[in-house]
């Protein structure tokens, strides 16, 4: 018994030095090209981010594993059980965004207080990448908070991720096109009158509601926020 006590103690803590080297490593890469101080707090609002869903997922008795970090690529945490309905999904992908947009405020209220230039380009980077993750794209959080209407909602995200790989082209955005065309297919064969379907997606009226208040509402603070901290860089 002690001896699987240790070797389950190990595993623990063997997840943890996982994340934390993941993450260690993401900031020693970025800062080779950003310099150590944005790439720190790049990566620490990336972790705010991922804690918002690790605890959102806590609280909804899911299992889930820590943070993982990949350096240029983001980070994700390793959800091991699936939500049992979309409502459960989508207070989950919600967290991430609206945790890591409040990192992103304290980043900018430092900014205001110091002068230092350096906290409104994180507020800047953060406000940008929990907006970005806002997009209506599965297996983006927007993709997945915005299920709780249906999941045919994805498609208003296709031309929304060719457009910003017209503005800015990126692989990443190519690899997330790539991960989306399976969703994309799921979302052309839905069916709401499916009894798996039915029983995942069947929310009720109110849900839905809250969650298009919740969602348009972040966005758009992200989007003016996010003006805002571009403006006090050109000061």
């Amino acid at each position: 018994m002690k001896a699987l006590l240790l070797l389950f103690s190990a595993l623990k803590i063997g997840k943890l030095l996982t994340s934390a080297g993941s993450m260690l490593v993401t900031v020693a890469v970025q800062a080779m090209f950003y310099g150590w101080r944005f790439a720190a707090g790049l990566v620490g609002l990336l972790f705010v981010h991922e804690m918002g869903h690790y605890l959102a997922a806590k609280q909804r008795r899911l299992d889930v594993g820590l943070p993982f970090f990949i350096p240029f690529v983001g980070a994700w945490i390793n959800l091991r059980e699936a939500p049992p309905d979309a409502e459960t999904e989508a207070y989950v992908a919600y967290a991430g965004p609206f945790v890591g947009t409040l990192g992103a405020f304290i980043c900018f209220f430092i900014g205001r207080e110091t002068g230092d230039k350096l906290w409104f380009a994180l507020a800047q980077a953060g406000f940008f990448l929990n907006l970005f993750n806002l997009m209506p794209l599965h297996p983006l959080d927007g993709g997945r908070i915005t299920a709780v209407l249906s999941p045919r909602i994805w498609f208003l995200g296709v031309p929304m991720l060719v457009a910003l790989f017209y503005v800015h082209p990126s692989p990443i955005l190519i690899l997330i096109a790539i991960f989306a065309l399976p969703s994309l297919l799921k979302a052309w064969r839905y069916d709401p009158a499916a009894p798996e379907n039915a029983r995942y997606y069947g929310v009720s009226g109110r849900v839905r509601f809250e969650y298009t208040a919740l969602y348009l509402g972040l966005a758009a603070i992200l989007a003016v926020e996010m003006t805002e901290a571009d403006r006090m860089l050109g000061r």
